[in-house]
């Protein structure tokens, strides 16, 4: 991919895939721990509120550093395996750029790899739809804003309804 494609196509394709991925992965996150710091015998409507109050938590950290770390080395990825691809005439710049999503992820473990796995998943996905441009990849970070609205919107109405 040229060097003009890669800045006009593939980069803002990589930023929705963060909107997208970053506000999965909170949601995820929320899910599975939902209280990281308190007790884990939650009663259900103690899991729900925590859910509901972890998760933008979840998101206000995680997405800063899978938009400016995930989208930076999954085009470094996808570039790479690009290039081992084409030299070795193989074909399976895919499956290359998965092992290479998979060793960026392993940077924190469980946590960061289950977000590199869900952003190539993500990308991979948006590869196959339109093109995408910058004032779309602007648009996407709408998604992790309304995420936390959303989620800070439903804490609101719980402590209402107390």
């Amino acid at each position: 991919m040229q060097k003009s494609n890669i800045l006009k196509e593939e980069i803002p394709r990589k930023v929705v895939a963060a909107s997208i991925s970053g506000s999965i992965f909170a949601i995820l996150m929320g899910i599975t721990d939902p209280n990281p710091f308190g007790d884990s015998n939650l009663s259900t409507f103690q899991y729900i509120r925590a859910f509901f109050l972890a998760t933008p938590v979840y998101l206000m950290y995680s997405f800063p550093v899978i938009l400016i770390y995930g989208v930076l080395t999954s085009a470094i990825s996808d570039a790479v395996a690009r290039l081992i691809a084409r030299r070795t005439k193989l074909g399976f710049d895919t499956y290359f750029s998965l092992v290479f999503h998979v060793i960026f992820g392993l940077i924190l473990l469980w946590y960061s790899l289950v977000a590199s796995i869900l952003f190539f998943i993500t990308d991979y996905v948006l590869r196959r739809r339109d093109k995408y441009n910058w004032v779309s990849a602007v648009k996407s970070l709408v998604i992790p804003v309304l995420t936390i609205i959303g989620f800070m919107f439903v804490v609101y109405l719980m402590d209402i309804g107390r």
